[in-house]
């Protein structure tokens, strides 16, 4: 199993970033499908979920994020708008077998992509 993430950059503030992750080896529909990001010195934090069509977002993500799959492709997509120097972080797509519900827990997932830094200026 293999999950590529990319798309991060430097953007200012107000901009928007498309995050891509792509998967080999598993079948999107077995799994739930999740965004996290993290910050230096910080824990992985949460952003959404996908699971067999359903969405699921932090608080924080709601009306901000948007995740969506190409299953043809086997690809995942985490739309970002709005950022702000705060969504500094790096950028990590992960698949487990957990329920929509449980999908916030980073102990859920069972493989993780290399992640991708996304910077935010003021």
């Amino acid at each position: 199993v293999q999950l590529q993430a990319f798309g991060g950059g430097l953007v200012q503030a107000g901009a928007s970033l498309r995050l891509t992750c792509v998967a080999s080896g598993v079948t999107f529909n077995d799994y739930t499908m999740g965004w996290y990001r993290q910050v230096p010195g910080k824990e992985r934090e949460f952003v959404a979920a996908w699971r067999l069509g359903r969405t699921f977002y932090a608080d924080s993500a709601k009306g901000r994020r948007t995740i969506s799959r190409d299953i043809a492709k086997n690809t995942m997509y985490l739309q970002m708008n709005n950022l702000q120097p705060e969504d500094t972080a790096v950028y990590f797509c992960a698949a487990g077998r957990a329920i929509l519900s449980s999908s916030r827990y980073s102990t859920c997932y069972l493989y993780w992509g290399q992640g991708t830094l996304v910077t935010v200026s003021s």
